[in-house]
């Protein structure tokens, strides 16, 4: 019996010193868990996770492309038969503030422990008002101005944000010498829009980059981009900025061309899902550049598991919307195992778990590495990609 007790005692401080060997005191660096990598730990139960985004209406792309990448991840790391699992309802907000905080709402009676959105960042600014208040971990993967995370401790970016964008574009044009004169047309009642705009502006003038002409418009305005265009035109502009959303960004395109205007055009992850307008003809979008973390056409193992799995499932190419929510799903996991948070416990205190990780824990994800400040904001690098032949293609791999 003495024997039989000692060998126990023995395996048991075995399991201990493993156990202190395994705890890192630093950022854990984690790739995409599979039945063979899944972190071990106190962290159990089913968690809910509630979606909001538009589904809908003209900003469909978006949110459409969020919840299904989102879906992907959660359909991967339930297969893993870990101890974490996650359950998703999603809310069409048909990119609306007021729409997307009846969303919020439903998703709280229905049990939501987890948020992910919302997909737009008006929307999102309202939603994070609530989620604020009530303490209900969010991560979004696609809404980028600061108004979003400013002041909140508990609402986290997957995507860029809106001045990381601007300074990127500014200098991914100056450095690679893509134009002699640049045009800009933004919208100036959208946060997205202004956001980026204004952050570009002064890194363009840093860099030396000539703004030749700046254009703007608004919601009702958004039709007839002629004046604009003619001005930029007049300017001598060899490329336009556009930091805005694809739905005017390809009238833009349509209105450049019967014009005989033909510059560079430059856009951001605003102008992705461009190719996937009904009516749209493709071949005006050929050559365009997208500042964006994503390409379809990576061929590391990750993406390439991705993008088969996205066009078996839903018959299209994945576009960054998609890969972003990916990515949010592994950083919920992901703070979740770091914390060893647990499902029965409150949304306050499963809330405050993650806050305390975020800062500790590093994702690789299909959009790259990411750490993350205190202030919500994430960290990771921008690629630029061509529109070639119809496609996303990395502009690395185009030239």
């Amino acid at each position: 019996m003495k024997k039989f007790l000692a060998l126990v005692m023995a395996a048991l401080m075995m399991l201990t010193l493993f156990a202190a060997c395994g705890d890192k005191t630093e950022g854990d660096t984690t790739a995409v868990p599979t039945e063979n990598n899944a972190v071990a730990g106190t962290a159990s139960g089913t968690f809910k996770i509630g979606g909001i985004g538009p589904l809908t209406g003209g900003a469909a792309t978006y949110g459409v492309a969020v919840k299904n990448g989102a879906q992907i991840a959660i359909d991967e790391i339930n297969a893993l038969g870990g101890s974490v699992k996650f359950e998703m309802q999603f809310e069409d907000d048909e990119h609306d503030a007021e729409k997307s905080v009846n969303a919020y709402n439903k998703l709280k009676d229905w049990g939501m422990q987890l948020l992910i959105g919302s997909v737009t960042t008006t929307p999102c600014i309202a939603v994070a008002s609530e989620s604020y208040s009530d303490r209900i971990f969010e991560i979004t993967p696609s809404a980028s101005s600061l108004d979003v995370i400013d002041g909140k401790d508990n609402v986290f970016q997957v995507c860029f944000t809106d001045p990381n964008q601007g300074v990127a574009s500014a200098d991914y044009i100056a450095d690679n010498a893509l134009a002699t004169k640049v045009a800009v047309i933004y919208k100036n009642d959208d946060a997205y829009s202004t956001g980026i705009y204004n952050k570009f502006a002064a890194e363009a003038a840093a860099k030396g980059l000539e703004v030749a002409y700046v254009g703007t418009f608004t919601t009702d305005t958004e039709n007839d981009f002629s004046v604009q265009l003619g001005k930029a035109k007049e300017a001598g502009a060899d490329l336009l900025f556009l930091p805005i959303y694809f739905t005017p960004a390809s009238l833009i395109l349509q209105q450049a061309n019967a014009m005989g205007y033909a510059p560079k055009f430059f856009g951001v992850d605003g102008m992705d899902g461009i190719l996937g307008i009904k009516g749209f003809d493709t071949k005006l979008a050929e050559g365009v550049y997208l500042l964006t973390p994503f390409s379809a056409d990576s061929t590391d193992d990750a993406t390439v598991s991705f993008v088969t799995k996205y066009k078996e499932l839903y018959n299209e190419i994945p576009n960054q919307f998609a890969a972003d929510a990916y990515d949010a799903v592994y950083t919920i996991y992901e703070a979740i195992q770091k914390a060893g948070a647990t499902s029965d416990m409150s949304t306050e205190e499963l809330c405050d778990a993650l806050i305390s990780v975020m800062t500790q824990i590093e994702v690789k994800g299909l959009t790259g590495t990411m750490k993350w400040q205190a202030t919500g904001e994430v960290s990771k690098d921008p690629m630029a990609v061509i529109i070639k032949d119809g496609v996303y293609v990395g502009a690395k791999n185009a030239q």
